[in-house]
């Protein structure tokens, strides 16, 4: 992508730490790429958000690959296990290690705003990658549009029942502009296009346990349950698909007592599950886009450069937030008629 005009202040700030902390939590001992191979480039902190996620799992590998190739300084990489304090921590570390741009991906897009005035301060750019922190500036989100999600889910299933049933939906934290955005949308969407669509609420935290225990309350009070959305197939897929099994409740797409279920994410569990007819489609959230234009906006970043609203390179489209710009990028609806598709990020990440 070339750089437009009009500058972006970057931003950043971080909650108050030891100003002496020499780890990050759960930091790692390689970079994704050593300073020597970044040929004299400015040094890029990058914080992972989680381990607990097939989805963040592969974007982990897409970052260690395309910081390589892209040739960048990175630091040690680190993972704040989705706790904002260690990733306020892992920040804190970033900057007393000579950190000139930062990618995060904050689950909690409430508490992180502190972190980000002091970056800000700092004159170090920000990328949030796949959530769009509630305050504070930042030079780039990087994600897809998230309601398009929930509409994307609510459309399919509302098909897939004909237009009446129940729906259990599994969100995500409300905590989250992810988790908010996709519930809404997907509940003005059943009400307005499937008014006789019971949906059934169930709020997760983003965690797998948690959604079991909640689903499996719903099926034993609700036995005409017949879809279900996951808004994180990263981790809710295998424990819903072994709370059915175990129920006997999992019939293969087209077979009588089939549940229909669309899940977010885009990883290769899913496409398997889907090439098995247990759920019916996914909507692909592009772990390598994020990563690839993670870097090369945190780059850019650090390199002073700047970008304005309007139409990419790389079909999609640059929005302006209230604290900065957003590059939302395209995540297409996934199911047995295009599944394997060799363009799809799941097909070419390894399991």
């Amino acid at each position: 992508m070339k750089p437009r005009s009009s500058r972006i202040a970057a931003t950043a700030a971080a909650v108050v730490v030891l100003a002496g902390a020499a780890t990050a939590c759960n930091r790692g001992s390689d970079s994704a790429s050593s300073s020597s191979s970044g040929g004299g480039k400015a040094a890029i902190g990058i914080d992972l958000p989680r381990a607990d996620s097939d989805f963040w799992n592969s974007y982990a590998q897409y970052v260690k690959k395309d910081a390589s190739s892209q040739g960048l300084n990175t630091l040690p990489v680190s993972n704040s296990q989705n706790d904002v304090t260690k990733l306020v921590a892992n920040v804190q570390v970033f900057q007393n290690t000579g950190a000139k741009a930062v990618v995060m991906a904050p689950q909690d897009t409430g508490a992180i705003a502190s972190t980000l005035e002091q970056l800000s301060g700092k004159k170090i750019p920000v990328v949030s990658v796949d959530t769009r922190p509630d305050k504070g500036n930042v030079y780039m989100v990087v994600r897809a549009d998230n309601k398009a999600y929930g509409t994307k889910a609510c459309e399919f299933l509302g098909k897939q029942l004909g237009g009446k049933g129940k729906v259990a939906e599994l969100q995500g934290a409300l905590s989250s502009i992810n988790g908010r955005d996709r519930s809404e949308a997907f509940a003005a969407c059943m009400k307005e296009k499937f008014p006789d669509i019971q949906v059934i609420e169930l709020a997760t935290e983003w965690k797998g346990d948690v959604a079991s225990a909640k689903l499996q309350s719903t099926l034993a009070a609700n036995a005409d349950l017949g879809g279900i959305y996951m808004q994180a197939g990263g981790v809710f897929l295998q424990p819903t698909i072994a709370l059915l099994q175990q129920k006997g409740l999992l019939k293969p797409a087209g077979q009588p007592g089939h549940i229909a279920i669309v899940s977010n994410d885009g990883i290769p569990q899913e496409f398997d599950a889907i090439r098995k007819g247990d759920i019916d489609a996914t909507i692909s959230q592009p772990a390598d886009l994020y990563a690839k234009y993670a870097l090369f906006y945190a780059q850019a970043g650090a390199e002073g450069k700047t970008f304005q609203p309007g139409a990419t390179d790389h079909q999609s489209t640059i929005i302006q937030l209230p604290n900065g710009l957003e590059d939302q990028l395209p995540a297409p609806l996934v199911t047995k008629d295009n599944v394997d598709d060799k363009s799809l990020w799941g097909n070419n990440v390894s399991k």
